[in-house]
């Protein structure tokens, strides 16, 4: 029963250690970046659906697609991406859907710089790849491309697959260990608007926000990243980055309640060095015994025990006293000596 308040401080400190341990533990194991990590888990998924699949290498086209000619006046789709993980998904992709593969004469894949280009140059795969993304007419007169044609995202398993898509190739989510934020960035505003609305419709609140030359959509609540990681196929990402809110929660909550302890243990401590301070002035100056017996036992005990309880003070007296009955008999002590101080001439 008895209260050592520098082996109670010693314990929280252990239980703030503990937690501080596990959560150097998390970000050591996220020290790679999370989204390289999101990216990884993302590029191996798949869905099974044609429409969905058609829906996310859309997305791909819309954020890094445009289409150009070429010297004899040919049609030329291209796909521009400094994300390797993007070029493997946009092959898987046009293999999966348009039985393209790369390694043909008359389409290619080229670095410049940080920069991978995909060509796609031969007619027909250009002719099938336009028609399936809506952008151009039946008979090819119109060629217009477009963010995203709505037809192609009719469906609440198209969006997922878009917004997996777009994620992937201009997306990024900040460490966890650190604040919460998830952006896409977009090159003009009315594609960060359909983005934004895409994202809205599953109940997140994104937002877009002007950012130099681009239109950033973004979120910044921790449920709404964890949310959108589920919705794209992250799952093993999503439960990671829980893991972390939860460290986060138990560490902030440990913190809370160390400072309020913390807050409490001086205070003892504080009223324990006056009271032993009142208790040594009527020792030396009048001396102990000009108290009442109830008194001057527990000034002794106070003396004999500066870290105890109020409560351990009173089961030592003889009767025991309740933790009222000991502060109220300190309280006359403290009356005693503020009144000997001031007839000392020292101020209370």
């Amino acid at each position: 029963n008895n209260f050592d308040c520098r082996r109670y401080g010693d314990c929280l400190g252990r239980i703030r250690f503990l937690c501080e341990t596990d959560r150097f533990r998390e970000e050591k194991r996220l020290s790679m970046s999370f989204s390289s990590e999101v990216k990884e888990e993302l590029v191996k998924k798949t869905d099974s659906a044609r429409h969905c699949q058609i829906a996310e290498f859309a997305a791909f086209m819309g954020m890094s697609g445009n289409v150009s000619e070429t010297d004899n006046g040919e049609l030329c789709l291209e796909f521009v991406t400094e994300n390797e993980l993007s070029v493997e998904k946009f092959s898987d992709l046009l293999l999966r859907i348009f039985s393209i593969k790369m390694d043909a004469d008359t389409n290619e894949m080229v670095k410049n710089g940080k920069e991978t280009i995909i060509r796609i140059t031969r007619q027909s795969d250009v002719a099938k790849i336009l028609q399936t993304l809506k952008w151009c007419d039946d008979r090819f007169t119109q060629i217009e491309p477009v963010f995203v044609d709505a037809r192609i995202v009719a469906m609440d398993c198209c969006k997922k697959a878009f917004i997996r898509g777009a994620f992937m190739e201009r997306g990024s989510i900040s460490d966890p260990n650190k604040f919460y934020h998830y952006e896409i960035v977009c090159k003009y505003e009315e594609d960060a608007d359909i983005l934004m609305d895409m994202l809205r419709f599953f109940g997140l609140d994104a937002k877009v926000i002007v950012r130099k030359n681009s239109f950033v959509v973004y979120m910044k609540e921790g449920n709404n990243i964890t949310d959108t990681l589920n919705l794209m196929g992250a799952v093993v990402s999503q439960m990671n980055l829980y893991n972390v809110m939860i460290l986060k929660g138990i560490s902030n909550d440990v913190n809370r309640k160390v400072n309020c302890e913390t807050a409490n243990l001086n205070k003892t401590i504080e009223a324990a060095v006056k009271q032993i301070k009142d208790i040594e002035l009527i020792r030396d100056t009048v001396g102990l015994d000009s108290l009442s017996d109830s008194l001057m036992q527990v000034a002794l005990l106070r003396l004999e025990n500066p870290d105890m309880s109020l409560q351990g003070l009173g089961e030592l007296l003889d009767p025991p006293v309740g933790k009222s009955g000991v502060n109220h008999r300190l309280r006359k002590i403290g009356e005693k000596a503020d009144e000997l101080r001031q007839s000392m001439g020292i101020s209370v």
